[in-house]
Order: C-alpha cells, then sequence, then structure tokens
C-alpha cells in the first residue's frame, strides 16, 4: 500500500502509554488543502477547538497526534498543551504553527505529560527526516493512534482523474464509544488530488453523514471526534470542482475509504462478538430510512439480542417505533439474512410463525443483516453496528487501569 505523493508519516513511543506507541505525526511536503468535521459533543477536548481555529482556511501542512490521553476536560492548561504541540512541530518541521492539525485520544480528565510529548515530537521529527513513504511508516502511525484497538485501520483506493493517477489513503482508530454522529474515532484521510477547498469540504462532509455518522457500538459521543482530510495537489490532475464528472468519481472512491474504515471501527467494537448491518428499504424519505436504522442499530436491546443469539424482532420494530419516523407499523416486514440464508420474522409489524432453528442458524453467524422493508416509497439507508457482550462491561469498566 502506497502513501498519496508527497505525503511522510511515522509512530512511535514517547511514554504516555507503558509501551506501546502513543505518537504519531503525518507531514506533507506542500502545505494541502482541508476539510474537518468533528464532534458534535458540546464538550470538546482542547485540541478540538485548536484545531477548529487552525482549519479555518481550510489549509494544513502537518498533523500531530497523541493516544493514551484525550487531553479533554483539562481546562485552559489542555488547550495551552495543544498550543505548544503545534508549535513544538511546526518548529520541528520548519512550518507554521497554525498550519498544524493536532488530536488526542485517550483517557478524558487527565492533564498531558509534556515533557514526555515534546521529547517525542523532537524524536519523531528526526525518524521523519529519514523516513520515506513506506507500508512500515503507516503501520506505526496506524498502532501509535488506537486505545482500546485490537488492530490498526487503514484503507486505500485509486482511481484516474484527467488521466492521472490520484491516491486516498484513510487511517483510522476507534473501537469504544461509537454512536452515530460520529464516534470516538480519529480518521485521517490523505490524497494527493488536486481540488478546490469547498469541493473537499462537500465532498467529506456527504461521505462521512453516510459512513461515519452510521455506525454504532455503545450509543455514547466522544470528546475529541475527528475526521480530517488533507489534498496536497501533487498527482497534477487538473482542479477538481464540485458537481463535476471527476467531483463524482473522487466522491466515490472517497466513500469507498470512509465506509471500509467505518466498517472496521464496528467490527473492532469492544467486546463485540457479532458485525450487525441494519438495511431500512421502502421508507418515504431518506431521513425516515436513516432514522430507523440508526435507532435500531444503536439500540442496547437490539445488541443484547444479537449476542444472546435470540431471534426477538420485537425489540427492532420496537426500537423503530420510537425512532421519530413517519411510517406505518401495520406495513412493517422484517428479515433476518447471512451467508446461511435469510428468514421472514415479521410481516404487517405483526407475528408470524417461523423457524427458531432456521433463526438460530442465522443467528449463530459472525455477520447478521437485519432487513426492514416499510413498504411505503422507495428510499433506503444502511448502518452498521455490533452486538453488545460481556466483555463490553470488563472493558469499560476498567478502562482507565
Amino acid at each position: 500500500m502506497n502513501l498519496p505523493i508527497g505525503y511522510k508519516m511515522a509512530g512511535i513511543h514517547c511514554g504516555i502509554k507503558k509501551s506501546k506507541k502513543d505518537l504519531g505525526v503525518i507531514y506533507s511536503v506542500e502545505k494541502a488543502n482541508a476539510a474537518a468535521v468533528f464532534t458534535t459533543n458540546k464538550v470538546k477536548a482542547a485540541p478540538v477547538l485548536l484545531s477548529m481555529k487552525n482549519i479555518e482556511n481550510n489549509e494544513i501542512q502537518a498533523i500531530i497526534v497523541n493516544s493514551g490521553n484525550a487531553n479533554a476536560c483539562t481546562g485552559e492548561k489542555g488547550y495551552s498543551d495543544s498550543l505548544e504541540m503545534a508549535s513544538k512541530t511546526a518548529l520541528a518541521l520548519d512550518i507554521l504553527p497554525e498550519d498544524v492539525f493536532v488530536c488526542s485520544t485517550g483517557v478524558i480528565g487527565m492533564p498531558l505529560d509534556m515533557e514526555k510529548i515534546v521529547s517525542g515530537i523532537t524524536k519523531i521529527s528526526q525518524i521523519l527526516s529519514t523516513g520515506s513513504e513506506k507500508n512500515d511508516d503507516l503501520l506505526n502511525f496506524a498502532n501509535a493512534i488506537m486505545t482500546t484497538d485490537t488492530f490498526p485501520k487503514v484503507y486505500s483506493k485509486e482511481v484516474l482523474i484527467h488521466g492521472k493517477k490520484i491516491t486516498i489513503v484513510g487511517i483510522a482508530k476507534g473501537s469504544g464509544m461509537i454512536h452515530p454522529n460520529m464516534a470516538t474515532m480519529l480518521s485521517f484521510i490523505l490524497t494527493d488530488a488536486n481540488i478546490e477547498k469547498s469541493a473537499l469540504n462537500k465532498a467529506l462532509k456527504n461521505s462521512v453523514n453516510d459512513s461515519y455518522n452510521m455506525i454504532s457500538v455503545d450509543g455514547d459521543t466522544s470528546t475529541n471526534d475527528t475526521v480530517v482530510i488533507l489534498a496536497n495537489k501533487k498527482a497534477a490532475n487538473k482542479e477538481i470542482f464540485e458537481d463535476t464528472e471527476e467531483f463524482y468519481i473522487f466522491c466515490e472512491a472517497l466513500n469507498e475509504v470512509n465506509t471500509a474504515l467505518a466498517k472496521m471501527i464496528v467490527k473492532d467494537g469492544e467486546g463485540a462478538t457479532k458485525f450487525l448491518e441494519v438495511e431500512v428499504t421502502g421508507a418515504k424519505t431518506v431521513e425516515d430510512a436513516k432514522l430507523i436504522s440508526r435507532t435500531v442499530i444503536k439500540s442496547n436491546l437490539v445488541k443484547t439480542a444479537f449476542f444472546g443469539e435470540d431471534a426477538n424482532w420485537g425489540r427492532i420494530i420496537a426500537a423503530a417505533g420510537y425512532s421519530g419516523a413517519n411510517f406505518d407499523p401495520g406495513n412493517v416486514y422484517i428479515y433476518l439474512e447471512n451467508k446461511v440464508g435469510k428468514i421472514n420474522v415479521c410481516q404487517n409489524g405483526h407475528f408470524i410463525n417461523f423457524s427458531e432453528e432456521k433463526a438460530k442458524e442465522i443467528l449463530k453467524e459472525k455477520e447478521i443483516k437485519i432487513l426492514i422493508n416499510l413498504r411505503e416509497g422507495k428510499e433506503k439507508a444502511v448502518s452498521w453496528g455490533c452486538d453488545m457482550s460481556y466483555d463490553y462491561i470488563k472493558i469499560n469498566g476498567g478502562y482507565r487501569s
């Protein structure tokens, strides 16, 4: 997997965590057009507040990120520490502090150990100066941003635009505190495409709505959620503008990257044993379809039923009913499906006789689709999530330890 042209990255252990990598940096050899989407939580971590300010002109040249400590709810010191992370990174890379994007992830409510962070920035910048566009660098960065993740999340896509090869690479972290309207996740997307700023912003926001905003692990929304994309123009294609054929090619590729990463986050959900997909069809509006799909995927009663391999379809239709969507329950059909087969468990919103044995066979599998047909229109939506197991409690009951 190759990085897009003109990027370098590295990941190291600086001492925030006991032994695992905990500091990562991304550097573009030229200032890149940039866009970002941030947490909807009213409580925003210091690095989020700083990065929201630094990206106002839609240009960024470097990203510095630490794991193990979220630098959230840390007051003026937390913001000052984020500023120092930006300034030290800028000094090391000979760029402007306002062109540095800062992210943190980990435990909330604890101050950063800035001595370790600053020492780490010096070390990582030296590695960056001698590094190259290699897979090892990418994987080191991907490992450096993880918290309770069990595997690094990376995906790439190449497309031709104006006869030039465009590369898009995404690196994400996320495992718990995952909820529609972002997640406790960080996602860094790099491309060498030459794309106009407003077009890049539109492409990212539309893609986030259909990918990261359609996943759920546990119904919590973090203080640090961030998705950022850099586009440094090094592919030398003609500039891409909104609502052109080239724009839609770029958007399709970006959506593939973000959807793949979103699914990886869900599959790595804390304590998860099953990957769930909820597809709602036959809705009058896309909004109704999304409301139902997202509400079902985040229902703890639905999640625990699937962990217990219980075809309790009543929990599914109940979640749809309180979603706020406009539909007639008397029209609803519900199916369960995967490679084992497909079974209809609800017709016209009512009980039907179905084979509990066949349902059990389907529910024993690791991946399950929940199909909800409202039979009222032509719109649809898909969301992704996981079950909720005993291990989720164990992991989060002792997170700080």
